[in-house]
């Protein structure tokens, strides 16, 4: 199966000094995350941060058990990191989170995940039929989730 991309951006009025920390904090995951998946962090607390950590999770995928297995492969403080899945239903999910000043005041928040499922024609007729569309059900949560908590609620792009 071909690559795939998903890219999702947000607005937010806080300052990117408050925002990043939230995002870098792996235990706020769970809540940004549809209870519909029932993710739960499997890593034990305390949870590693920065280049290099490695975390466990569990979640439902259309009420399947999925066991997922992440990377922090790069951690710019304040900018930018990067969650590559080691382990999970991907062949290839690669996650960059940027932060940046929005003039005036404020945060742009852009999601850049690109993915392939593998598979061959299965993964291609499971893409079709209802993972794209479930992963844009899941990025409309956060996006909704996200404005509630830093002010800036509204619908998902």
């Amino acid at each position: 199966m071909r690559e795939e991309l998903l890219q999702v951006v947000q607005d937010v009025p806080v300052p990117r000094h408050e925002v990043f920390p939230f995002f870098a904090d792996p235990a706020n995951l769970e809540g940004i995350t549809p209870p519909w998946l029932e993710f739960r962090v499997l890593t034990p607390a305390p949870l590693p941060k920065g280049e290099g950590a490695l975390f466990e999770y569990k979640l439902k995928v259309r009420g399947l058990p999925v066991r997922w297995r992440t990377l922090i492969e790069a951690h710019v403080e304040g900018e930018r990191f990067v969650d590559r899945q080691l382990a999970g239903p991907y062949s290839l999910w690669h996650h960059t989170h940027r932060f940046e000043d929005l003039p005036g005041g404020g945060t742009r928040i852009t999601d850049r995940v690109r993915y392939r499922l593998g598979w061959g024609f299965l993964g291609r007729l499971a893409h079709a039929l209802w993972v794209r569309r479930d992963l844009e059900a899941i990025f409309a949560y956060r996006r909704r989730v996200i404005g509630e908590r830093f002010g800036a609620p509204g619908p998902a792009a």
